[in-house]
């Protein structure tokens, strides 16, 4: 039986009469509809289905091909170019001709104003809400100015060459809309204006609903959706998203309950999946007092989950962790520790480190219970919980909403909405190496100037992030990554648990749909059959 707001929101969903041929009704895992006036919020998630459909940020990810990896596109920005004098200035040549949803054009003045909401607290326009998603994305900017209409200057704090990266984040909103609303960000919401190929024209209701439709002016012809309408709606209980499915409420499901999937199949409906760079880990304290502190407790961790047991409770939609980093990564290098499942030397290193069954150590760990890529949180989590009792770690749990976890990671293990938890449940989109690795664990990254969430600081580690940024040569930066991985890895700075392989579900009415080797995805190839 299907309760509460998710009940609410298929019965919206399917009342009145029948959808439109071109309808696609998504069932996603996020409790609630995502922040819709530019930064979105809801997780990677949210910059999917809200993020990248209503709005473009100047450079994207190419999502063509479900084949090779994704790289960075130009989108509201034709090019980008460090100077070759100066690796601290970027030049961004704008795109032109392109027009927000509510008429206005898109210029440098535009871009500017879009980085002044996130950074700039005393600009008219600036978004604590907005901030709080996107300012921690973009650390490397220092300043930045309009040079002409369509050409904007931004220069780093130092060399980064992962600046294009963090740039790929940003999206821009309409200044024009943000006066029309009366300079007030709520009304924005229901009434929002980017460039992008959906528009949000008849607001949302929260926690049950929103319906996008096609921007039949977008500056990317080939991109024009072919839908009628996109409806989004939060689902964030596994059952309840194939129950919706299975009825009919819904066309498309994202992470289905695993032991739902052959029945699925056995049923006509298509499972899609796709290897992509995301993990799945706790990510641990070092701040005074945290277990985690000690290498051996974080070695024996790691040696106490069993992965391929995990794999199977998550029906093989899983590929489990030999590092950080998935295999196969550019940047995996050679670590010499390994992930294997070894519980009686777990039991030696505990022992070494004075603990034990018979004295064990008791922490929490914050988790969701449902949310942007966390698989199955619940489960995976209480599966954890078991195999590490064996071992001498007992665990206790602060359960909380997806939203609720993103922002205890953000304000970091000292704060006290962390409740003395020494370890948070985070799936991380690994595709850069700003956000893959950096981010993290650079020292200086520690809340509230970034999502160092544990505050670790290693000056060894901080000196190859910096050789990273500085080194601008893909090959040769690729051999930096590869050390920085080893380092993750051989002292088991997180618990390295599994990587997703992004399952979803849908009637075989849905068509022309590509999965990419991303996080993100393009809505607009795909159709609805009648």
């Amino acid at each position: 039986m299907i309760a509460g707001s998710a009940a609410l929101a298929l019965a919206a969903a399917s009342a009145g009469s029948a959808w439109a041929a071109g309808t696609l009704r998504i069932g996603m895992t996020a409790s609630d509809i995502p922040l819709t006036t530019g930064q979105t919020d809801q997780g990677g998630e949210g910059q999917r289905v809200m993020g990248y459909t209503l709005y473009n940020a100047l450079i994207e990810w190419d999502l063509s091909s479900a084949d090779k990896a994704a790289t960075l596109i130009p989108s509201l920005a034709t090019s980008w170019d460090v100077d070759a004098n100066d690796k601290t200035k970027w030049t961004f040549k704008l795109r032109d001709g392109v027009k927000f949803h509510d008429g206005s054009s898109f210029d440098a003045d535009a871009v500017v104003w879009n980085l002044d909401k996130l950074l700039k607290t005393d600009a008219p326009q600036f978004d604590k809400r907005q901030s709080a998603q996107g300012k921690s994305r973009i650390p490397a900017v220092a300043s930045y100015k309009v040079i002409d209409p369509l050409t904007v200057e931004i220069v780093t704090k130092t060399p980064d060459a992962t600046l294009p990266y963090q740039i790929s984040w940003i999206l821009m909103s309409s200044p024009a809309n943000w006066e029309a609303q009366g300079k007030n960000w709520d009304a924005v919401a229901q009434k929002p204006s980017g460039t992008g190929p959906w528009k949000l024209e008849n607001g949302f209701t929260p926690r049950e609903r929103a319906e996008l439709t096609p921007n039949a002016a977008y500056w990317d012809k080939a991109r024009i959706p072919k839908l009628d309408k996109l409806v989004l709606i939060p689902l964030p209980e596994p059952n309840t998203r194939v129950a919706a499915l299975r009825s009919g409420q819904v066309d498309w499901i994202e992470a289905p309950a695993p032991d739902s999937v052959a029945s699925l199949r056995d049923a006509g409906f298509k499972i899609v999946t796709n290897s992509y760079p995301h993990n799945w880990t706790w990510h641990l304290s070092r701040v005074e007092g945290s277990p985690w502190n000690d290498i051996r407790v974080r070695k024996a961790a790691n040696l106490a989950v069993d992965r391929e047991g995990l794999n199977e409770l998550l029906g093989g939609l899983s590929i489990p962790a030999q590092g950080y980093l998935p295999p196969g990564s550019p940047w995996f290098g050679n670590p010499t520790f390994k992930l294997s499942y070894n519980v009686e030397e777990a039991k030696k290193l505990m022992a070494e480190a004075g603990y034990g069954p018979d004295k064990p150590i008791t922490t929490k760990v914050v988790i969701s219970s449902s949310g942007s890529g966390q698989m199955l949180p619940l489960q995976m989590n209480e599966y954890i919980q078991q195999t590490l009792a064996e071992i001498g770690i007992n665990i206790e749990f602060e359960v909380a909403d997806w939203n609720t976890v993103i922002n205890i990671w953000r304000a970091g293990a000292k704060d006290p909405s962390a409740k003395g938890a020494t370890a948070v449940n985070y799936s991380y989109f690994i595709q850069d190496p700003f956000t893959a690795l950096i981010r993290q664990s650079q020292c200086n990254l520690a809340p509230p100037a970034g999502t160092n969430w544990g505050y670790y600081c290693d000056p060894e580690m901080d000196d190859l992030f910096a050789k990273v940024r500085t080194t601008f040569d893909p090959a040769e930066q690729n051999k930096v990554l590869q050390q920085i991985h080893e380092k993750y890895v051989n002292e088991a700075l997180f618990l390295m648990v599994t990587h997703d392989v992004n399952p979803r579900a849908m009637t075989e009415k849905v068509k022309g749909f590509v999965q990419a080797q991303n996080w993100f995805q393009d809505f607009s190839t795909i159709s609805v059959d009648p």
